[in-house]
C-alpha cells in the first residue's frame, strides 16, 4: 500500500502512519488527548460529561420485590403418572421441578457415565420412569418424562 493511499484510508492518523518506534508514543498521546477532550464541530466537550448516565434507582431493603410465578407451559403444575409420583413423592408437579429432581437423584447416586457425562446409567428406580432403558441421553430425559404428565384441559 503506498503512502498516499494509506493517508487517504486512515485520513492522516499519525499513530497508524508513523513508524513502529514512534507509533506507540504518538498513539498514547492521541488517546490521552481524546480522553481529556472530544472535539466536534469546533466545540470542546469533556469525556466525563459525555459518558454520564442516569443513576439507577436503588431498591429499599424493606420494599419486597414482587415476582409473579409463571403458571403456564413447563411451569404449570400438572398431575403425574403413578410411577413418577412414587419417584418424586408427590402426585402433582411442574416439568421443571421433575427434571431438577431427576438430575439431583442422578448426581447424588453417581449415575452419570464418567466417559460421557451426557449419558445416564439407569438404576431400578429410573428404569420405571424411563421405559426400562439401561442408558438414557440427557436430551431424552424431557422426552421420556412427557409421557408421565397427564394432559389437563
Amino acid at each position: 500500500m503506498s503512502s498516499s493511499v494509506a493517508a487517504r484510508v486512515f485520513r492522516g492518523c499519525k499513530s497508524l502512519l508513523a513508524p513502529a518506534s514512534q507509533a506507540t508514543t504518538s498513539f498514547e498521546l492521541s488517546t490521552s488527548r481524546s480522553l481529556s477532550t472530544v472535539t466536534s464541530g469546533g466545540t470542546k466537550k469533556s469525556s466525563a460529561a459525555k459518558s454520564k448516565s442516569k443513576p439507577k434507582p436503588k431498591l429499599k431493603p424493606d420494599s419486597p420485590v414482587k415476582k409473579t410465578p409463571r403458571t403456564t407451559g413447563i411451569f404449570k403444575a400438572s398431575p403425574v403418572s403413578p410411577a413418577l409420583a412414587q419417584f418424586l413423592g408427590t402426585g402433582e408437579t411442574t416439568r421443571t421441578v421433575a427434571v431438577k429432581e431427576i438430575w439431583t437423584y442422578v448426581k447424588s447416586h453417581d449415575l452419570q457415565n464418567p466417559a460421557d457425562k451426557r449419558e445416564i446409567f439407569c438404576d431400578e428406580k429410573l428404569k420405571q420412569i424411563f421405559e426400562g432403558k439401561d442408558k438414557v441421553g440427557f436430551l431424552e430425559v424431557t422426552k421420556l418424562l412427557s409421557t408421565h404428565f397427564v394432559k389437563t384441559p
